[in-house]
């Protein structure tokens, strides 16, 4: 199975924020499940570093992926930088304590991992959140830079999916901890059909699929998201970007134009222009307008999601705007 890139810094990818919300509620109800059966799921110190294979890849990394950050260590017996790099990153899995799991991959044994990630020579280091991949270093590096890396990677990982890491048991036997189950929603069969039809480009089946959930639970956090996605979607599909941006240039006071161009903007990952595209026209019109300009950011707001940090930049702004 082939990851999907994600940017700690940078684009949105809608892919990856649908994704950041399932992990998120996937991890918080084991998280949950495993405080109802008196905490288990704690592994050993032994068990934060694992060799990972092909034929394992997917249980191990991909699917661990939704507890905890995995960083992926691409190395090979021959490779000397790699002796060096290994150990280093090994102690501080332990150091860290659970707030990442190292997974190991011989690239000699494992070509077409190393393909699929794009590694073009080793050491490499990647990190795998909620199933989506992400560089993080290749070749030689000090531990204080490694530390910083991890330090951000821990950071995201927590604050965009709600990843807390695993919990270590230093008595516990390596091995021994199951990975713990995650019960299936009510919900779960209406919004695999909803993700089914955004795959297949069904945009209009998405949308009604994901308003059938929120009107049996209107507080659905997946739902929500998935809604406000597939329906940015469906207003962006068939616009012209070169005339909607001409369009937007050419009339800054006008908020269905500034409107279309944020559209834009944030389906091409310009999360910042489009928030302080709108958040300026709400300053330059009044009446429908300006109501109109601030619900079409209230709804991009919901695609990028509350906790992220733009989005909270953008609110503080969006409220000096308004008053």
């Amino acid at each position: 199975m082939q990851p999907r890139n994600m940017s700690m810094s940078g684009v949105v990818d809608l892919a990856a924020v649908k994704a950041a919300q399932e992990a998120k509620a996937k991890a918080e109800q084991a998280r949950a499940e495993a405080a109802r059966h008196g905490g288990a799921g704690a592994v050993s110190p032994a068990d934060l570093v694992i060799d990972v294979d092909e034929a394992g890849f997917e249980r191990e990394v991909l699917q661990r992926s939704a507890e905890v950050p995995v960083v992926i260590d691409f190395w090979a017996e021959w490779c000397q930088p790699c002796k060096q790099l290994s150990p280093v990153l090994e102690r501080l899995a332990v150091e860290y304590n659970g707030r990442f799991l190292l997974a190991k991959v011989d690239v000699d044994a494992n070509q077409m991992l190393m393909q699929q990630f794009g590694v073009q020579g080793i050491p490499a280091v990647f990190a795998v959140v909620a199933g989506q991949a992400l560089p993080l270093f290749q070749g030689a590096a000090d531990e204080q830079q490694i530390r910083e890396t991890l330090d951000q990677l821990i950071q995201v990982a927590e604050q965009r999916f709600g990843l807390t890491g695993l919990t270590v048991d230093p008595d516990a036997a390596p091995g021994a901890a199951p990975a713990a189950e995650v019960p299936e929603g009510p919900y779960d069969a209406l919004l695999a059909a909803a993700v089914e039809a955004l795959d297949a480009g069904d945009l209009g089946g998405a949308v009604q699929a994901y308003r059938n959930v929120l009107a049996d639970d209107p507080a659905n956090t997946e739902a929500k998201l998935g809604l406000a996605q597939a329906e940015l979607l469906q207003r962006v599909q068939g616009m012209d970007p070169q005339r909607v941006r001409r369009e937007a240039a050419e009339k800054p006071g006008d908020a269905e134009a500034q409107i279309a161009a944020a559209d834009l903007d944030l389906v091409g990952g310009h999360v910042e222009d489009a928030f302080g595209r709108l958040t300026d026209t709400v300053s330059r019109t009044a009446g429908d307008d300006r109501d109109a300009v601030r619900r079409r950011l209230l709804e991009l707001f919901e695609v990028v999601g509350a906790d992220d940090p733009r989005v909270v930049a953008a609110r503080r702004a969006l409220a000096r705007a308004l008053f």
